[in-house]
């Protein structure tokens, strides 16, 4: 390795700063890029999404809805997806994150009657629905209620 072959570590140099209106030796003086006179060319300059006085468009389009800051979020789950799991075995939150079943930002469970279920387990949720509910104890299993704190994502 020679002297003349050393190079930086990858990002580790930082870009020069680009100074505009600095002479004519800077590549980019007299006008600093802004061109020949005409309302761009000064200060004062309209905002960006200005439309000359016309209503623009931000405020032309519809606003609809409303999302409650504090609202609760509910991920929904179908009771076909807890064969995966072995007969008599108590399915909490926790294990529902663990194999990959809940992802993502959530506040509350509920389960859903879709599918089928042929193992007695017992499963913890904030909501079940009726159908889920009498499928998970016509095979066996109970359904455990339980609170919003305990279904958060620790």
């Amino acid at each position: 390795m020679k002297l003349s072959e050393l190079k930086g570590a990858a990002g580790s140099r930082l870009k020069k700063v680009y100074r505009k209106g600095r002479g004519h030796g800077s590549g980019n003086g007299k006008t600093a890029g802004y061109g020949h006179k005409g309302q761009k060319a000064r200060s004062g300059a309209p905002r960006p999404g200005f439309e000359g006085g016309q209503m623009p468009l931000y405020r032309r389009l519809p606003k609809r809805g409303f999302k409650k800051p504090n609202r609760l979020v509910t991920v929904a789950l179908n009771v076909s997806n807890f064969e995966k799991f072995d007969a008599g075995t108590v399915v909490t939150v926790k294990m529902m994150i663990d194999n990959g079943m809940l992802k993502g930002n959530f506040d509350k469970v509920k389960i859903l009657g879709n599918g089928d279920i042929t193992k007695n387990l017992t499963i913890e949720a904030y909501e079940f629905s009726e159908s889920a509910k009498k499928k998970i104890e016509a095979a066996g299993g109970t359904c455990k209620i339980c609170e919003k704190a305990e279904v958060s994502k620790s």
